[in-house]
């Protein structure tokens, strides 16, 4: 049963018994992964399209649709699981090319040739990253230490 009581619902609103080879669960579970299907595609097409107009066109889709979508919890949710995956991607790929840039700064900052200003910008990037990155590390060990003293204070307490 598909009415608007739902899938697994008799008119009363009770759940139904419906046994795993029913044609009625068959078609609610095809139903559901095509809903999967559509929201990945969906998913995919926001991703690749700078607006939500263009998603929607690549999709054969009218923006009203797409936009209805988007506001459902479930969707927003997947939506934003697959952006942080897109971005914590991108994040890997420019921490791959540091070695790289690296070697420019320092090829930049030792050429004689370069213009002093080049050099300057150069060396002055380089320190500051060195000093971003130490403090960082100063951070993270102040954080385990406190991390550390917390959980011995905790199990302290428990005793």
């Amino acid at each position: 049963m598909t009415d608007s009581t739902g899938p697994f619902r008799s008119t009363d609103g009770e759940p139904e018994d419906l046994a795993p080879d029913s044609p009625e669960m068959d078609s609610s579970l095809e139903h559901e992964a095509s809903s999967t299907a559509r929201q990945d595609r969906m998913i995919v097409a926001l991703l690749d399209h700078l607006t939500q107009e263009k998603a929607a066109a690549a999709l054969g889709i009218s923006t009203v649709t797409l936009w209805r979508q988007m506001q459902k919890p479930e969707f927003a949710e997947k939506f934003r699981k697959a952006r942080r995956q897109a971005v914590s991607l991108s994040v890997a790929r420019l921490q791959q090319a540091t070695g790289a840039a690296v070697a420019t700064l320092l090829r930049v900052m030792t050429d004689r040739e370069a213009p002093a200003s080049s050099r300057i910008r150069a060396a002055d990037m380089i320190l500051q990253g060195a000093f971003r990155g130490m403090e960082i590390e100063d951070i993270e060990a102040r954080l385990a230490e406190l991390e550390r003293a917390a959980e011995t204070s905790n199990q302290s307490g428990r005793r």
